[in-house]
Parts: structure tokens; C-alpha cells; sequence
């Protein structure tokens, strides 16, 4: 299906620029995200973003790994994230990792000393908070700024060696300690950490700080538009800065807003906790913001393509209605789901004039939005299900579904009319019994007959039970963070954001569906068969209602 096209945002607009210049032959981006964690939507309009524009320019863009810091890094990362950009339908020009470059980057360090612009400190941690002074109060330099460069690389190497323990010491770039700007004051180049690293293992007990490693990393693979979310504004001047006094290509970091859903959080920490104090089912739980739990959720990864450039790039941050999500996520599904009967509360209808060993099939229309679906047939029995909701005893003056007497339609099928309903000993319904008009095939009402309600249903010999899981919003607050102080953000979890049910019922066709498989079970919403289903028992997620209210919402501003 095609996408939203894409206006000419700030970001294209110099690119366009830089093309036609002559600064640049080639466009080359990267999507560089750090393997500590699986990637949420918020990654995904970075990914739209670097991949998206490379595409649009005929140029390239790397998958890289910013793979600096062992302690929270993990295989498992790597290939989850590789699997999610996949799944949003881009491919990577190269595949790197920053530990492809930790001894290129040691040489620069070694370059700054020999240059003038490094030290070793030995500063404590708490010290060198203290020194480097605040927004209103310039830093002081470090007793250790003036070591000669000879004693600077001999405890450069030491560290290097693992002769002392971590913590210790840092290696810092040589600045300015009253610079306005406090990422040029002094920042640390490198920290020793006696971690084993998930590609290098024990080489190193030396790893770069991040805002050292991501210039040099943009510069080595000559990435032309370093584009970045605008938490790394502030550290531009200093991604300059390495560049300039090495004297190497120059990558140009611009800023755009990342993407903050109402409802939801977007922190890898916080996503992090959720899992690890099991208030979630993992990484990948349906209600996650993680790529993982939207593609088990059913969401297919169009919806969030068209979702990414529909948000489009900013230069000032914002929270984005989820409802515009789950509006591109109908709009999408709605026009590529096929339709499928279900009941999922469901009460046995038995239509007492029908022939108890018939067995006839109704053209049943895949998906109204496209004909080239076709239909399929659909076995119609006297034993049906529909559900419990749908009749009422004593019905209400608009309620236009079944109750004693009244007379509603089966979808593509016949009228019938409720005669009476069975109960057991604790007067719950059990079965309900009707009649039906035999001139009424494909659910007609000749004779100028007015029947309001229609209903959906499914044979009761052609149907299976399965489990559904109703999936709802994580958090019932618009701001979880928006608490008070002391109060943690799990305060906002919605309890009733999992719903599982047992013992629906689904026509036996699905049976051969596997799981990923996406359709919309009528007036109920659209559903995604689950991982967890069995030969023995299928699974099925809620992915999203029918409701658009996002669309409601926008059509009475026009108004």
C-alpha cells in the first residue's frame, strides 16, 4: 500500500541544499542505537528517519552499534534490534559496531595527548562533579591538567594494561574549564571498566565515553548527516570540536524532536524495570511500546511507517497523541485484514424449523475494502453461537438486537425471529431458540419488513474454542511520569490493560492460519494469531478496537 508522502521538512531542506552545493556527492546516514535493550516506536521514527532519507536520496545508511559500554550490553540485544529493522521493511548499506573501531579510537587518544588536548585525571567521580562547576559558576581545572605528555601515555597505557582498579581514573579531553558551554568542560574521553565486552571479551578494560566514540565513529564511515534526537543539541559544540582538532571528515549532527505517546513511556530504563519486576510479560508483551510487542500485538509495520511521517520531523519536542497511532493502525488494517466470524462470550442460538442434518455455505465477503479478496464460503447450521450481548430478556426501546419476539438478521444469512430461551438451575440462559424466514436467504427482508439488527455468528459444528487476550492501553494516565514527588511512575499502570478469554469461538478455517496472521473479527475489532498457540489450542491478541476515535476527534475540528 502506498504510504503518506513525506513533506519537505527542515532536515531535507538542507540536504537538498548540501546536494546542490556540491558539499556532497553522496548521501550516507546511520541508525545507531545502543544494544542494551530492545527498540520502542520512539526508535522507529529514528529508524524512518535515517533509512527513509537515505532511500529518498539514492544514498546509503549503516546499522551500527554504538557498543560502548559493557556493562548492560548484550548479544541478545543486537539480534532483536537487527530483527526489528528488518520487520519495518528497511535494509542496512553496512553493519558495523563501534568495538570495530576501539583501537582506532585509542589511537586518537593517544593523537590528543601528543597534542596537547588529553590528560589523565584522578579525580574521584564525586570530585569531578564538583570541579566542573555549574550553569551559573564556571569549573575549575583539575590538580592533574598539567601532567607532562610523556606521563599522560604512560597512564593511558597503564590503564589500558589494567593495573588500576575501575573508577580510578579517567581520561579527559583538554578544553576549557570556564567554557559557557559545560560539555567543553574537561569532558572524560575514556573510563576503565574491568568488564568483558560481548564482541571483544577481556582486550579491553578501557571503553570510550559515547560523545568521544559517536563523532569518530560518523567520521570513519564518512556518514555525511549525523541526525540525532534533541537531547544531543547540547553536545553538538563538543561532537565539533573532536573532529576539528583531529582534522578528520566531518560529519554534520542535526537535531530533530523524538517521540514522545501519550500514555506510554519511552525510556529503555523505565521499559527495562517494567520487565524486570515481571509487571509486564516481557520484552515483548503486547502492551509494550517495543517493536517486538507491537509486531506480536498484530500492528503491521506500515502503519507505523505512515504513523512516523505523518508525525513528521520538528525541532521542538511534543507528546503525540496515541490515538493517531491507533488511527494508522486501523486505517491500514482495515483496508488489508481479512474478515472473520468470531463469538467471543459466546451463547448457543438454535433455530428450531431448520433441518438438524442440513448444512449449507453463503458467500462470505473476505474484506469490503478489497475486491480482489474475493469471498469464501461460510457453513451455516441449525446450531449456531452468537453472542451473549447480543440478546436481552427484556430489551430496552433502542436496543435493535435479539430478544423475545423480535426479529433480527444473520449476517449473509437468514431472518429469524427468538421464540424462548433455555436456563439452568441458577437461571443463567443457556440456549436460545428462534425461527427462521426460509425466504430470507442472504438475510433480505422482502415485503417492506424493517428489521434494524444485525448479528454475527458462527456454526457450532464448525467452530473451534480459543483463548483471546484483550489487550488495552499499559498506562491510564495521558503523562505517567507526571507524578508526584516519591511517587513512581507504575502508580499509572492500568489494571486492566490484559483481559484473557477463555472458550470463544472462531470458524475452524483459522486452524490452518499461522501465528503473526492479522484479520478483523467482525464488530469486535482486529486480531493477530499469538506465539503461544498450539495445535491444541489457539491464541489470539487484541490488536486494536474498531473505534477510531482520533478521526472523530479531527473531523469535529474541521467542523
Amino acid at each position: 500500500m502506498e504510504e503518506t508522502k513525506r513533506s519537505r521538512d527542515f532536515i531535507r531542506e538542507i540536504i537538498d541544499s548540501d546536494l546542490a552545493s556540491g558539499k556532497h556527492k553522496e548521501i550516507v546516514t546511520r541508525f545507531p542505537p545502543e544494544p542494551n535493550g530492545y527498540l520502542h516506536i520512539g526508535h522507529a521514527k529514528s529508524i524512518c528517519t535515517n533509512f527513509g532519507i537515505a532511500k529518498e536520496f539514492n544514498g546509503k545508511c549503516n546499522l551500527r552499534f554504538d557498543d560502548t559500554n559493557p556493562v548492560k550490553e548484550e548479544t541478545e540485544f543486537v539480534e532483536a534490534i537487527k530483527e526489528d529493522v528488518e520487520w519495518l521493511g528497511f535494509k542496512w548499506n553496512s553493519l558495523r559496531f563501534a568495538s570495530d573501531y576501539f583501537d582506532r579510537m585509542y589511537s586518537f587518544a593517544e593523537q590528543l595527548i601528543n597534542m596537547g588536548f588529553a590528560y589523565v585525571c584522578d579525580l574521584s567521580p564525586e570530585d569531578t562533579r564538583t570541579y566542573r562547576g555549574s550553569l551559573t559558576k564556571h569549573g575549575k581545572n583539575s590538580p592533574y591538567r598539567n601532567r607532562s605528555v610523556e606521563e599522560n601515555l604512560d597512564l593511558l597505557r597503564r590503564m589500558k594494561n589494567g593495573e588500576f582498579p575501575e573508577g580510578s581514573r579517567t581520561l579527559r579531553a583538554k578544553i576549557d574549564m570556564a567554557s559557557p558551554t559545560m560539555s567543553l568542560r574537561d569532558p572524560a574521553m575514556y573510563r576503565i571498566l574491568h568488564r568483558s565486552h560481548h564482541r571483544t571479551g577481556d582486550k579491553w578494560c578501557i571503553y570510550p565515553m559515547y560523545d568521544f566514540a559517536h563523532c569518530l565513529e560518523d567520521s570513519i564511515e564518512e556518514i555525511t548527516h549525523s541526525l540525532c534526537t534533541l537531547e544531543f543539541e547540547v553536545n553538538r559544540p563538543l561532537y565539533n570540536w573532536y573532529l576539528e582538532i583531529l582534522n578528520i571528515f566531518r560529519s554534520r549532527q542535526i537535531e530533530f524532536a523524538r517521540l514522545n505517546l501519550s500514555y506510554t513511556v519511552m525510556s529503555k530504563r523505565l521499559l527495562r524495570k517494567l520487565v524486570e519486576e515481571s509487571l509486564v510479560n516481557g520484552w515483548d508483551d503486547p502492551r509494550m511500546p517495543t517493536l517486538s510487542g507491537l509486531r506480536r500485538r498484530g500492528v503491521p509495520p506500515v502503519a507505523i511507517r505512515n504513523f512516523c511521517s505523518t508525525i513528521g520531523l520538528a525541532k521542538r519536542n511534543s507528546i503525540v497523541d496515541i490515538a493517531l497511532l491507533e488511527h494508522c493502525i486501523r486505517e491500514e488494517l482495515n483496508k488489508t485484514a481479512p474478515r472473520v466470524m468470531s463469538v467471543l462470550n459466546p451463547v448457543k442460538l438454535v433455530i428450531e424449523n431448520y433441518p438438524e442434518d442440513k448444512t449449507e455455505y453463503f458467500d462470505y465477503v473476505v474484506n469490503p475494502e478489497d475486491e480482489s479478496a474475493g469471498t469464501r464460503p461460510t457453513p451455516f447450521t441449525r446450531e449456531l453461537y452468537i453472542e451473549k450481548d447480543d440478546f436481552m430478556e427484556d430489551p430496552p426501546k433502542k436496543f435493535f438486537r435479539m430478544g423475545p419476539g423480535r426479529e433480527v438478521r444473520l449476517r449473509y444469512a437468514y431472518l429469524v425471529t427468538c421464540t424462548g430461551v433455555i436456563k439452568d438451575e441458577e437461571g443463567n440462559i443457556t440456549e436460545i431458540r428462534c425461527t427462521y424466514d426460509p425466504e430470507t436467504t442472504g438475510g433480505n427482508a422482502p415485503g417492506g419488513r424493517r428489521v434494524k439488527g444485525t448479528l454475527h455468528w458462527v456454526s457450532a459444528a464448525h467452530s473451534s474454542p480459543v483463548e483471546v487476550r484483550l489487550y488495552d492501553r499499559l498506562f491510564n494516565k495521558e503523562n505517567p511520569m507526571d507524578t508526584e514527588e516519591g511517587v513512581d511512575f507504575t502508580s499509572s499502570l492500568n489494571p486492566d490493560s490484559l483481559c484473557t478469554i477463555a472458550n470463544c469461538m472462531v470458524e475452524n478455517h483459522m486452524k490452518d492460519k499461522e501465528p503473526g496472521f492479522i484479520c478483523q473479527f467482525e464488530r469486535k475489532g482486529y486480531f493477530c494469531i499469538d506465539p503461544d498457540s498450539s495445535s491444541e489450542k489457539m491464541v489470539f491478541n487484541r490488536t486494536i478496537t474498531l473505534r477510531d476515535s482520533w478521526a472523530k476527534m479531527k473531523a469535529k475540528k474541521k467542523q
